[in-house]
């Protein structure tokens, strides 16, 4: 059975709500970084993501309400930290997570990255976690859904997106403290630069004949192949794509009324396309 050291979860619950306070979601943490909550379907073939209306769902319990986090921390009273939800309104938290462990070196593969597809990391919300590494925060196009990935851009680089969490500033952990970084503690997450986000879009796996190439049909094609769930994510991508390209303009009609096919409304697929263009600087 876990210890209950009520000091730390009672500073824990403070930094939450002040948390909550600057429009993050939040959830308390173990000692092990992990949820506080066991799930109350374990061992179950039919979990759900909170539709039961009980606590131990994760990230998917995440709140900005304090009466609901308060009620949250009083159920894991052992709690010792607290994860901030990635992807949710109204700042669409990406997290870059940079590594040292190992005898890696992320921070030396960002700069690498930037370097190479010219972008700057603006000012931000830095986090510094015990072991070393650094947890930037930056914030996405509220229609873009930014997958959580391990080690893809480089290794020891990680990124948390929707249905991810970023251990919070304050929090104690097996491993020591989680602080903000000086000077950025109050700073609101700053916008993700335009080329880091296309990176952190690969396509999702596209059947022979998706787009290559830049042309036009085949970006098409690749909007009305998306399933629900991905509608928003490969119509951003292709739009991208076709802006990148010098076609965006004469194409932007065709990809609209391809994603309107697949189920978005005009206006959400308008709304896509014009991030796509803001985002590729055309």
């Amino acid at each position: 059975m876990a210890t209950i050291d009520r000091q730390a979860c009672t500073l824990a619950l403070a930094h939450a709500l002040s948390a909550a306070e600057r429009g993050l979601a939040v959830i308390p943490l173990s000692r092990t970084k992990l949820p506080a909550l066991r799930s109350p379907h374990h061992g179950s073939e039919r979990p759900c993501r909170g539709e039961c209306g009980r606590f131990g769902h994760g990230v998917y319990d995440a709140s900005t309400d304090p009466a609901r986090i308060r009620a949250l921390f009083a159920a894991a009273p052992w709690a010792t930290g607290y994860g901030i939800a990635c992807g949710l309104p109204p700042h669409h938290l990406i997290g870059v997570d940079l590594d040292v462990k190992s005898g890696q070196d992320a921070p030396a593969a960002l700069r690498e990255l930037a370097l190479r597809h010219l972008f700057t990391i603006p000012p931000t919300v830095v986090v510094q976690t015990p072991s070393g590494g650094r947890h930037i925060w930056l914030t996405g196009p509220p229609d873009v859904v930014v997958p959580n990935s391990a080690g893809r851009l480089a290794p020891g680089i990680d990124i948390r997106g929707a249905g991810g969490y970023l251990v919070g500033p304050g929090s104690r952990t097996d491993q020591g403290v989680y602080a903000a970084a000086p000077g950025t503690d109050r700073l609101p997450p700053a916008p993700c630069p335009p080329a880091l986000l296309r990176l952190l879009l690969p396509p999702p796996r596209a059947s022979a004949g998706s787009p290559g190439g830049g042309h036009g049909h085949g970006l098409i094609q690749f909007v009305l192949a998306a399933h629900e769930g991905q509608r928003n994510t490969r119509l951003f991508w292709a739009a991208c794509r076709a802006y990148e390209n010098g076609i965006g303009p004469a194409l932007a009609d065709a990809l609209v009324d391809a994603a309107r096919t697949t189920g978005l409304t005009e206006r959400e697929a308008r709304a896509t396309v014009a991030s796509a263009r803001r985002m590729t600087g055309v």
